[in-house]
């Protein structure tokens, strides 16, 4: 694959990665051992913004869609053309789960606060290995101005796991702040990456469809409270409740069978106790896809089921659709133009792959569908790849753990691929070389 990257850069890049190194472990390390949960990331944030202004950066903004953070290097090298921006993206909440990474860093946070709660908080996701990699990658960015031909905006924003039920917050709420709108030049490309349970230092993505749409589900069924003793004096909303969790799982049975989607029900919120029939039961889940236009015919179908249901048990079921994330779309020509990009951050130590799409969602959707792009997956756990393809445990590592897993690992030193992915597609994109192909 030719590339015509100058080698004066690569050597920069290569020393400045290198000098950064030991801080980008640091980094990771304070964000995991300090995690915030999805629109509480104030201390996250401060920490983002202070090490910003550290690098040099002096017009960071903060409170961007919640606790979002983003800054922006003018860079003072001279464009082929006209004068290009990037949005670099990552996010930087945290997941209400225990940590069992076995980490000497391991987080003991309990957020006694957030809705729902107690909860245990970790990044079992992987969000302070990309806050991490992004500030490195400013570091280096900022060691390089004088040659970057253009403009690099670096986003940090907040919730991507989504926020309580009755609060706005995400990538939505972010981009659609007058910072972004003020930005001159206008972004020409956004791009993120995720990171998860391939080979560490294997970049990956898909081409189509990576990511499927989500939305949040909530169904909440009303009847009437009454002692547990006597049931028929009132009317119980607990049967219809399981009947509707059942029934959820039906429901693929009224589609093609070629549809790619899941329904799950991963949470019930009750008003009763051992001796009394509760007045309501609220079920919350969340819906995926991967083809366009299915979200509505299922949405259709869980409705009728949900309402019919409760019906059945004189009850009243109350659905609602909230929360809804677009799918991330690499689209072909993005895809094409990035390649070179991978395949020099690889640095010729590891492999750039295609791999199947997921219905894992990821609202970084709202980056790319405004300005375009792609988003990108970095291997970094203790696995290789077979001779079928399928996965194995490197000998002697920890093996494949999924994303949201208490058990969830980062390898540290996959990461510098990382910082190089965000550096060279950057500097790719500012001078000209990943630019899609006019149609």
């Amino acid at each position: 694959m030719a590339d015509d990257f100058p080698q004066e850069w690569l050597d920069k890049i290569d020393k400045a990665v290198e000098e950064v190194h030991d801080d980008l472990i640091e980094w990771r390390h304070h964000i995991h051992q300090n995690p915030e949960l999805s629109n509480r990331e104030e201390k996250t944030a401060k920490y983002i913004a202070d090490l910003l202004e550290d690098f040099g950066y002096d017009d960071v903004v903060t409170g961007l869609g919640g606790h979002g953070v983003a800054t922006v290097l003018h860079g003072g090298g001279s464009p082929e053309g006209k004068r290009r921006s990037i949005v670099l993206r990552a996010d930087i909440d945290a997941l209400p789960v225990p940590d069992k990474s076995g980490v000497e860093f391991a987080s003991e946070v309990v957020d006694k606060d957030y809705p729902g709660g107690p909860f245990p908080v970790t990044h079992a996701c992987g969000h302070d290995a990309h806050a991490a990699m992004l500030l490195a990658a400013a570091k280096v960015l900022a060691d390089l101005k004088d040659d970057v031909p253009g403009d690099v905006v670096f986003a940090f924003q907040p919730a991507e796991e989504g926020p309580p039920v009755d609060e706005p917050g995400g990538a939505r709420e972010m981009v659609k702040e007058a910072f972004f709108d003020e930005l001159d030049p206008e972004p020409t490309m956004a791009f993120g990456m995720h990171v998860g349970g391939g080979p560490k230092g294997w970049v990956m993505y898909s081409q189509g469809v990576q990511n499927g749409s989500s939305e949040l589900l909530s169904i909440k069924i009303t009847g009437e409270q009454v002692h547990g003793s006597s049931p028929w004096q009132g009317k119980d909303p607990m049967p219809p409740a399981a009947e509707i969790i059942t029934a959820m799982g039906q429901i693929y049975r009224q589609l093609d069978a070629q549809k790619d989607f899941t329904i799950t029900i991963g949470h019930i919120q009750d008003e009763g106790r051992f001796n009394v029939v509760g007045n309501s039961v609220t079920l919350l889940g969340t819906v995926r896809c991967l083809q366009e236009g299915v979200e509505a015919q299922i949405n259709e179908r869980i409705e009728r089921t949900a309402k019919h249901i409760a019906a059945a048990y004189d009850c009243e079921a109350e659905v609602e659709f909230i929360q809804q994330v677009p799918p991330v779309v690499n689209r072909p020509e993005w895809v094409e133009k990035i390649l070179p990009s991978f395949h020099r951050s690889t640095r010729g130590d590891a492999k750039v792959i295609e791999v199947p799409a997921s219905l894992g969602y990821d609202d970084v959707s709202e980056f790319i569908n405004r300005w375009g792009g792609i988003y990108g997956l970095l291997g970094v756990q203790d696995v290789e790849v077979d001779e079928d393809g399928n996965l194995k445990e490197t000998e002697g590592g920890r093996g494949f753990v999924a994303n949201h897993s208490p058990k969830f690992y980062v390898d540290d030193e996959a990461m510098v691929t990382g910082v190089r992915m965000h550096v060279n597609v950057a500097l790719d994109h500012l001078r000209g070389t990943l630019v899609p192909d006019e149609k």
